[in-house]
């Protein structure tokens, strides 16, 4: 049984709000950074990935942030306007602020690294006043994610569409998300990642992030112990993922749930998060039960970390289910 309500009366699926950047992954791959010369584009950040993959799914889906004005700031909208995504609340600056570049690194399957330029980005500069409340009112969930609380304005902006979402009787996920750079301090970080948290109906993140989060509590949670907490305020569903051993989900009403996993042929393994939040949230909307939304997120996952881009490989509907399929036929090894 699906622990979530969704107001079916709203006009929008899905929102998400935060960072949106330019990913250049490299094109020679099982090589470090130092000796590869050539890149290719694409749209990344987590939330923008995820909004992605929520619309390839046929999810009504808008992104809230701001770009640069420069030629990668209008590839970026136009990016989302081809997916589908409506980028009506996506603001151009006009301070000078510049996109935020990803450099990433595919040295073999299992160790890859993300270089990221993130001075004056764009995306952190969308300040409370340019969110609509009229907008985010209309959407049946809205995602927010770590690395938007890192600096003002665009904290504020954050912790305002929460109020509006809250307000509206949308369900809210935060996706943790958690990137060191344009923190100042741990400390820091988990005064606002636990200010955030207290208030969302589902939360994501890895174990590693949990910990991050919880580094108030004074000694190491384990699964079981980080959901009661956050069970304690808004949080209706926990999920803690664990890389390569999988995710495990656990539900107010005290239930756990082990995800499946699928065998993949990695090239890299960064996507991975953001197209298992995209397929695991899509399973939650049709009222799967939990279990199958994980299998879903994992096999959209495993579809992701098969493939040289994120944004661009997010999978279709029929694209996971035939994935799913021949995983279970034994055709992918």
């Amino acid at each position: 049984m699906n622990v979530l309500e969704f107001n079916q009366e709203k006009r929008l699926d899905f929102i998400s709000i935060g960072r949106v950047c330019i990913d250049l992954n490299a094109n020679e791959i099982n090589r470090p950074m130092e000796q590869t010369m050539t890149f290719t584009k694409y749209v990344g950040g987590s939330p923008a990935n995820i909004c992605i993959g929520m619309a390839r799914l046929g999810m009504k889906t808008s992104f809230i942030g701001k770009v640069a004005n420069d030629q990668m700031g209008r590839f970026i909208v136009d990016y989302l306007q081809k997916n589908q995504i409506d980028a009506t609340q996506v603001v151009t600056d006009h301070t000078g602020a510049v996109t935020g570049l990803a450099f990433t690194e595919i040295k073999s399957p299992t160790d890859c690294s993300i270089l990221m330029y993130r001075d004056n980005a764009a995306d952190l500069l969308l300040s409370p006043e340019e969110v609509s409340e009229d907008f985010v009112a209309e959407a049946k969930v809205v995602l927010i994610s770590g690395t938007a609380l890192a600096q003002s304005p665009s904290r504020e902006a954050v912790f305002l569409t929460i109020e509006y979402a809250r307000k509206h009787g949308a369900i809210l996920v935060f996706d943790l998300d958690y990137r060191p750079y344009t923190w100042k301090s741990r400390e820091e970080t988990a005064t606002y990642y636990n200010l955030a948290a207290e208030k969302c109906d589902v939360i994501l993140g890895t174990r590693e992030e949990f910990d991050m989060m919880e580094r108030f509590e004074g000694t190491a949670n384990d699964d079981e112990t980080t959901a009661s907490k956050w069970f304690r305020y808004n949080a209706k569903i926990v999920v803690i993922k664990h890389g390569k051993d999988g995710s495990i989900a656990y539900t107010k009403d005290g239930l756990s749930h082990k995800g499946s996993i699928f065998p993949a042929k990695v090239i890299k393994t960064f996507g991975a998060g953001d197209s298992y939040a995209a397929g695991f949230l899509y399973g939650l909307m049709q009222g799967w039960e939990i279990s199958d939304c994980m299998a879903f997120g994992g096999a959209a996952a495993s579809i992701v970390i098969s493939s040289h881009s994120c944004s661009d490989a997010m999978p279709t509907v029929d694209q996971v289910n035939s994935y799913m399929q021949q995983c279970r036929n034994g055709e992918m090894v």
